[in-house]
């Protein structure tokens, strides 16, 4: 069994021409897990060698657009692209509340344009979801399962945002923690507890508190890289990989100011300020990444 994490997106709603939307896939053999489907998904699972049709799962973290607006483009892509029209129903695993209703909607608007294609190509199907709703738990809680290949949810702390949450997912190799958008919260260390691999947001809060005021409220709900780092130390984190990157890195040495927080705050394991398309394989760590000293 090789249990794989690719980035699939690393960036966040300022457009970037090299950072898609928030996105991150855990592949376990031949199992394919996606959790959250930002801007430019598709083409960067093409990237990671991922057909659409090869998915298992998708799993949402919260209903900011950022986060979601890739997934209609995931469906519909998973259909038009589906030569035996055979394909399966996506499932799409998602907090009960906005999340959820999201999804249940997310093909809304689209009839006409699947309603000709189906003309044209003699098609009988169409794109089909399965929506799987959870209640948001207070601690890490099962909400998907198979034989490889154990996926557990837990709140974090994101609000006002209603019903965010980060995911754990377990396999016979290890464990791969996923924060989703939040603060550096007790949550989130309970989820990434003696984590092989914590993917986490980050933002730099000196360079944001140094903005107009009226663009500071982001501070308010996003995860302060020095913070991160003591946690992700006191969690026993093996490798740290930071994502949704904040303010965006422009050079090297803006990643390096992440990576130096990080440091600040405590952090001495492995540490990868990430780029899209990077990945970690948990059978030993192998990495496309170049960790940071």
């Amino acid at each position: 069994m090789t249990t794989t994490v690719v980035i699939t997106g690393t960036g966040c709603p300022v457009p970037s021409a090299d950072r898609a939307g928030p996105g991150v896939l855990v592949r376990v053999d031949d199992v394919a897990l996606q959790f959250d489907v930002g801007r430019g998904t598709v083409q960067r699972l093409d990237g990671a060698g991922l057909w659409p049709t090869q998915l298992h799962a998708v799993f949402l973290t919260h209903h900011h657009s950022d986060h979601l607006v890739g997934l209609a483009d995931l469906v519909l892509t998973r259909w038009v692209m589906d030569r035996d029209d055979e394909v399966p129903e996506l499932p799409i695993v998602a907090p009960e509340g906005p999340t959820s209703r999201f999804a249940q909607q997310v093909l809304a608007g689209w009839d006409a344009d699947i309603a000709v294609r189906q003309a044209h190509s003699g098609r009988s199907s169409s794109p089909e979801v399965e929506v799987i709703p959870f209640a948001v738990p207070t601690t890490p809680t099962e909400v998907w399962s198979s034989d490889s290949v154990r996926v557990l949810a837990t709140a974090v702390r994101h609000e006002p945002v209603s019903g965010a949450v980060g995911y754990r997912i377990e396999t016979r190799e290890g464990v791969v923690a996923i924060s989703g958008d939040t603060q550096v919260c007790d949550e989130v260390a309970e989820l990434a507890q003696d984590a092989d691999i914590l993917v986490h947001e980050a933002m730099r809060f000196e360079p944001i508190q140094a903005l107009p005021e009226y663009r500071r409220f982001i501070l308010d709900y996003h995860a302060d890289t020095r913070l991160l780092g003591r946690m992700a130390s006191e969690s026993g984190v093996g490798t740290l990989v930071l994502t949704h990157l904040l303010p965006v890195p422009e050079s090297a040495e803006d990643e390096e100011a992440f990576a130096n927080d990080v440091r600040a705050g405590g952090y001495e394991g492995r540490l990868i300020v990430a780029h899209d398309l990077e990945s970690v394989t948990l059978d030993g760590l192998h990495s496309t990444a170049s960790p940071v000293p």
